[in-house]
């Protein structure tokens, strides 16, 4: 091909004006070419890049203000949070935040929400529509999670039937209030659902009583174009699989990593990312896209859980994710986006796997850092929560005047329904001696139960003091001034009845 160049010099001026303008087009049409192809990188670039948020639960005895974890989620530049039901003062105080929200659907709703569309609808019009109306500032919902967690094998089929059907039924009224377009419909996957006998992330699988649902659900979310929830956990898989090492689970360097065939695993995250990937692969659905819903270290309750380990642990995670290489059998795909268990600690959650779950937080109870890493804030020193509200700086211990010899008995009824979770093996407060842990045990029920003088009774074997009896890393805490009047829950009394033989002996 030859190209001929032609002086305008020679031209009448009549086609030298005509060239002038063609010449002027075609530059005009390169220039939007390059920015076309700009964008096209930049996009694709997007979509290898992964979203950090946070989960925030709310299943404490005297939860920090929903105004103040606003603040402190703007404070530490934190864009993306879960929710696990629609709780109005939550929601209210997320009002034109501009943070993006997946809103939750606790499992006990899902019968119903399987067997009725009218109550599908209702939801959507309670919790949904009011928040995404122009007449007042927006709440960005992007998701409704339907149920929470509903897979895991503790539940057994408790909830499997109904999971498919109430998202059906919630993507309905979703079209029905013409807000399907702005808002998904997803359903979280407990990290227990898939798995590998082997270990080995080509032999994943999901549990074979899910195998039926999990086409459904799939097919569901692809024909829908919404993404597929699951957590990942690397301390559960540390303490349930004697082959994977601490090294392998807080992404330092190896010298042995976990062979898969020709592939090499340095990183328990990419281990179970990709045995999920497989067991997608196994049903059909090899190419949807992934959230990590809830992915985290503990710092107090168990051995390993400590505010040390769970900060090496995030910053390896990030430092992961920011290279965006993906996994190995994803690579350059890592999921879309990630969010940490959890933002704050929550001392009424279910502690039948350990008294850990109740110490997955970044921040303790009362919204203070436990360690720091870069959630976005531009610094790698997080922002406490600000002007937080306590109880009184009293404190309920043993009165050691009186005859304390069947006090390990009152602690027990203690534990049943306060949080005695720092006494488990490994926690903080372990190693507290006879009749230290007593004094830990009345306190954290004393703090319950809003510092009410008898709350401290304990037949006379209690006593108030205003001396701070916490010994070095084990805290003696004082609750904050929101409460629910009393409000008790104690799902952990078999766990730390089972527990009394070591946490209170005489």
């Amino acid at each position: 091909m030859s190209i001929s160049i032609i002086s305008t010099k020679t031209m009448p001026k009549s086609m030298a004006l005509l060239h002038h303008h063609q010449n002027y087009a075609v530059t005009l049409l390169l220039i939007l070419t390059i920015f076309s192809s700009i964008d096209k990188i930049s996009k694709v670039e997007a979509k290898t890049s992964t979203s950090i948020g946070v989960n925030w639960g709310r299943n404490s005895s005297h939860p920090l203000p929903p105004s103040k974890v606003v603040q402190l989620l703007k404070s530490n530049n934190v864009t993306k949070v879960r929710l696990f039901n629609a709780d109005p003062s939550v929601l209210e105080a997320l009002q034109g935040s501009k943070i993006e929200v997946i809103l939750g659907i606790p499992n006990s709703m899902l019968p119903k929400l399987n067997s009725s569309l009218k109550v599908a609808q209702s939801w959507v019009h309670d919790n949904l529509t009011r928040y995404l109306s122009d007449s007042s500032p927006k709440v960005r919902i992007q998701y409704i999670a339907v149920g929470d967690n509903p897979f895991l094998q503790a539940y057994g089929a408790h909830y499997i039937p109904f999971v498919v059907g109430a998202a059906t039924n919630i993507q309905a009224a979703l079209t029905k209030a013409n807000i399907a377009s702005q808002v998904k419909v997803v359903v979280p996957c407990s990290y227990d659902a898939f798995q590998s006998e082997s270990g080995l992330p080509s032999k994943g699988h999901f549990r074979a009583d899910l195998n039926k649902t999990m086409v459904q659900l799939l097919a569901f979310l692809s024909k829908h174009n919404s993404p597929f929830l699951s957590t990942i956990s690397p301390f559960h898989l540390l303490r349930q699989n004697k082959n994977i090492s601490l090294h392998l689970s807080l992404f330092r360097e190896t010298h042995h990593p976990l062979k898969d065939n020709h592939t090499h695993y340095d990183n328990s995250f990419d281990l179970s990312y990709d045995t999920l990937v497989t067991a997608l692969s196994s049903v059909g659905f090899p190419e949807t896209d992934i959230i990590v819903d809830q992915i985290g270290w503990p710092t107090d309750g168990a051995v390993n859980a400590n505010s040390s380990t769970a900060e090496t642990f995030m910053k390896g995670l990030f430092t992961h994710l920011r290279k965006k290489s993906g996994t190995p059998l994803r690579p350059h795909k890592p999921p879309i986006e990630v969010y940490i268990l959890s933002l704050l600690d929550e001392d009424q959650r279910n502690t039948s796997d350990g008294g850990f779950e109740r110490h997955w937080g970044i921040f303790t109870f009362d919204g203070q850092a436990k360690y720091h890493i870069d959630l976005g804030q531009s610094s790698k020193t997080l922002v406490n929560a600000q002007n937080v509200e306590y109880l009184s700086a009293k404190w309920c211990v043993v009165n050691d005047n009186k005859d304390i010899s069947n006090a390990s008995a009152s602690a027990l009824d203690a534990c049943s329904s306060a949080d005695c979770s720092s006494l488990s093996p490994g926690g903080s407060c372990y190693n507290l001696t006879w009749p230290g842990n007593i004094s830990y045990a009345f306190n954290s029920y004393y703090q319950q139960h809003d510092q009410s003088p008898d709350s401290c009774d304990f037949g006379g074997l209690g006593l108030v003091t205003t001396v701070d009896p916490s010994v070095d890393n084990c805290r003696f805490s004082v609750q904050l001034q929101t409460s629910f009047g009393g409000f008790l829950l104690g799902p952990s009394s078999l766990y730390f009845i089972l527990l009394s033989a070591t946490i209170f002996y005489v």
